[in-house]
């Protein structure tokens, strides 16, 4: 029998900052494994309703850029439409450059509806971290 490790992301400290990694099966659920992490730092995603969906394409040099890339989008999504992501589909194709498609799903952000948890300004590009082998992956936010 062949054991299927299900996809699962955690916090951790920094001195100025907070962490985000996991670890999932697939490099495509590793990627929709972090952008789970994100906004578990900033709501419930209990509370999150999978109302309006977005998708939206990014590519970078690299597995650690291209995380950065889509994890910044999902802030730029969350800034400028004012909503709450809890659902993310996620496919990684190529190498030089890697791309990134993602489907995501959520609601607008209410806050009677979704408590406000970590207020998340940035991804950095500090110690970020990706294992496509493993698939496991770590990036610092700037809070």
């Amino acid at each position: 029998m062949v054991s299927v490790r299900a996809p699962q992301h955690w916090t951790f400290g920094t001195t100025a900052d907070m962490g985000i990694g996991a670890e999932a099966p697939t490099v495509d659920d590793l990627y929709a494994e972090m952008g789970r992490a994100l906004f578990s730092v900033m709501t419930d995603l209990s509370t999150i309703r999978p109302r309006v969906q977005r998708s939206f394409d990014v590519e970078a040099a690299d597995p650690a850029g291209l995380l950065v890339a889509f994890l910044s989008e999902l802030l730029f999504l969350r800034d400028s439409e004012d909503v709450v992501l809890g659902e993310f589909s996620t496919h990684v194709t190529g190498g030089h450059p890697f791309r990134l498609h993602a489907a995501v799903r959520g609601e607008p952000w209410d806050l009677a509806h979704h408590p406000r948890h970590i207020e998340v300004k940035a991804i950095t590009l500090h110690q970020v971290e990706v294992d496509l082998r493993t698939p496991r992956a770590r990036v610092i936010l700037d809070i």
